[in-house]
């Protein structure tokens, strides 16, 4: 019997789901990768069309009637299907840009390692309250994975990195999928799950109390102050971790007076007790950001290398 690529599709997961245990077939039934992509990563399908550029203001979702965008930086070379990183910005989810933020400065040394790097916008708090967020930065992968073919990107390795507001953002795209109910708008038929993702500092336990320097506002974000409220439990990174989440990076300083270290402390007890792949870096002096810190140890460039060496080894 001759099978079109739907029924070889179907009849692929249906063997998987048989010879494996349920939690992987969890992730074989969300796929990343439609068949009509291509799955050949020895491909160069359109790389030549981008090499080497950055491409500006791409609009990935138009929304309330706002487009929001973001800039695609191109590797000079590839040997195939090039593989993604995500850039999302912080700002205490109030304010901030693609162009800014902790983590901007690693985007030449990821270009140099071979990586494109799609530093996005979302909807800004208090204009728009979580979870507009995250809905935000999951259509950015499923926009990704629509465009992959045009752009040479690879749509099975795709990662994510931001910092403060921006780490809160790629830790809770790293362990949520479409059963928390943000994934809504277009390119519906895509996933927005990622491979790999690396917190800098950002919250990941929303009821913890910040402290009272923080510029940071629950009410301003979410709608409300009260630390027992639902939404800060639907909100924070630490109420979904699950086994098929993917391997985390964490960075958190040691001097950081905006988000505790026990942040980051929690969100990765939460990922080693649910079996994931995680390291936690403690920075030394590292204040928040890493400004204002001239003895970081590991130093910032340092930070830089370690960051290309997780999504080398995740992505590459």
């Amino acid at each position: 019997m001759i099978l079109g690529n739907s029924s070889k599709f179907a009849l692929i997961v249906f063997t998987l789901c048989i010879l494996l245990p349920f939690t992987s077939c969890r992730q074989v039934a969300e796929p990343i990768v439609p068949p009509s992509l291509p799955q050949d990563s020895t491909s160069s399908v359109h790389t030549s069309h981008f090499l080497g550029t950055t491409q500006r203001n791409v609009i990935y979702l138009t929304t309330n009637n706002i487009s929001l965008q973001m800039d695609i930086y191109f590797p000079k070379t590839a040997r195939g299907l090039i593989p993604v990183v995500l850039f999302v910005h912080g700002g205490a989810w109030i304010q901030g840009d693609k162009t800014e933020g902790a983590g901007i400065e690693d985007i030449p040394a990821l270009v140099d390692a071979g990586f494109a790097v799609a530093a996005v916008n979302y909807r800004l708090a208090p204009e728009y309250k979580f979870p507009a967020m995250i809905e935000d930065v999951k259509s950015a992968v499923r926009f990704l994975r629509s465009v992959a073919s045009d752009y040479g990107l690879d749509p099975i390795k795709i990662g994510a990195y931001g910092g403060s507001a921006g780490g809160h953002l790629v830790s809770l795209l790293g362990v949520t999928d479409v059963s928390a109910g943000w994934d809504n708008g277009t390119n519906a038929e895509y996933s927005s799950r990622v491979q790999a993702v690396v917190d800098m500092f950002g919250p990941a336990n929303l009821a913890l109390v910040f402290p009272p320097n923080a510029p940071i506002n629950p009410y301003n974000v979410f709608g409300t102050n009260d630390p027992r409220h639902p939404i800060l439990t639907s909100a924070s990174p630490t109420t979904w971790a699950t086994s098929d989440d993917p391997p985390f990076l964490i960075l958190h300083g040691d001097q950081d007076s905006v988000v505790p270290l026990a942040q980051s402390q929690q969100l990765y007890k939460s990922l080693i007790n649910a079996g994931i792949e995680a390291q936690l870096i403690v920075v030394k002096n590292g204040g928040h950001g890493w400004r204002n810190s001239p003895n970081m140890e590991p130093t910032r460039d340092e930070i830089t290398q370690m960051i290309v060496r997780f999504f080398n080894k995740h992505l590459q």
